[in-house]
């Protein structure tokens, strides 16, 4: 189904560069009704970035959110039923113009003057730059935050790269490099963790700039905290999946062989002395043991192939 597009200039209009940079920004914004303060945030970013192109889309939102971007001078594309904060963020990659696009969420909590910052470091040849929140404001909970932190460490561990801030949807990328991964993003969320361990296993730069975060101005979370748990524990699996399962399967493959021998140890010096005899469970360990190492070879090998680099 195609979107319905609202104040958006003609499409084949070139998009001017008349910035600093060496390249034509996009700001695309995922908004689900947020009529309340998108018109404050679509200025706010105006000032910031008076000449690039500022892209609004409005996942099917049940109040006016995109008539106000509209009356604030963004352009708007409307998804026809609601798909999920990852699907617009994917809408508005794919209908940005620019040859840098730069995401914010459209809720304020981004104050728009790190995006000098952002940009500037963009400029210097990264390919992805992510603003880094503080660790006092990762998340509004401190369930939240611990959470942001251990995945943090997890996706460092997964592709061997430190990582400052999974989860900030605050975020400038290069769109050419972004369209490589695009059909890994999910349509709901965790684009953002996704979005970074795919261009650091791809072989791509990223970097961090420090950021504060702001609260919402209005309006409600989608946040719920048994819903973020399941969340989380999805996240967890699919990362894993996706970037480095053999970072996993094998050392849960490793410690399977040493329960496997602590069993028969304690067969041939506690239960059955000085007998040769190897109990079920350290035989089903060692076995399970194999098959998870296997599982994690095949599996490795099937995340390699999603990011092979395309030849030139």
């Amino acid at each position: 189904m195609q979107q319905d597009v609202i104040g958006a200039p003609d499409v084949a209009a070139p998009l001017e560069m008349c910035h600093p940079y060496p390249f034509r920004v996009t700001v695309v914004m995922p908004a689900y009704n947020e009529a309340h303060g998108i018109a404050k945030v679509i200025g706010r970013v105006r000032e910031a970035l008076p000449e690039a192109e500022i892209l609004v889309v409005d996942d099917c939102s049940r109040d006016d959110t995109a008539a106000q971007a509209a009356l604030a001078g963004a352009r708007v594309e409307r998804h026809p039923m609601n798909r999920g904060n990852g699907a617009a963020v994917k809408t508005g990659i794919r209908r940005a113009r620019g040859d840098v696009v730069l995401l914010m969420d459209a809720d304020g909590q981004m104050d728009p003057r790190y995006i000098p910052d952002i940009l500037g470091k963009l400029a210097e040849g990264y390919d992805m730059v992510v603003g880094a929140r503080s660790r006092t404001t990762q998340g509004d909970n401190i369930a939240r935050r611990w959470g942001n932190r251990a995945l943090d460490a997890l996706g460092g561990y997964l592709v061997e790269s430190p990582v400052l801030d999974l989860t900030s949807g605050y975020r400038a990328m290069r769109r050419g490099v972004i369209m490589e991964f695009i059909h890994l993003l999910p349509n709901r969320y965790s684009y953002p963790t996704t979005s970074t361990l795919a261009l650091l296993k791809g072989g791509y730069s990223v970097t961090y700039v420090p950021i504060e975060g702001q609260r919402r101005q209005g309006g409600q979370s989608g946040q719920k905290l048994l819903k973020n748990g399941v969340r989380f524990g999805l996240i967890i699996l699919r990362i894993v999946s996706l970037f480095a399962p053999l970072r996993v399967y094998f050392p849960v493959s490793i410690v399977m062989v040493l329960l496997a021998l602590v069993s028969f140890m304690i067969s041939f010096f506690i239960t059955d002395p000085l007998r040769f005899h190897i109990p079920n469970s350290a035989v089903g360990l060692f076995v399970g043991s194999i098959i998870v190492f296997m599982f994690g070879l095949n599996a490795e090998q099937i995340a390699a192939l999603r990011f092979q680099r395309r030849e030139e």
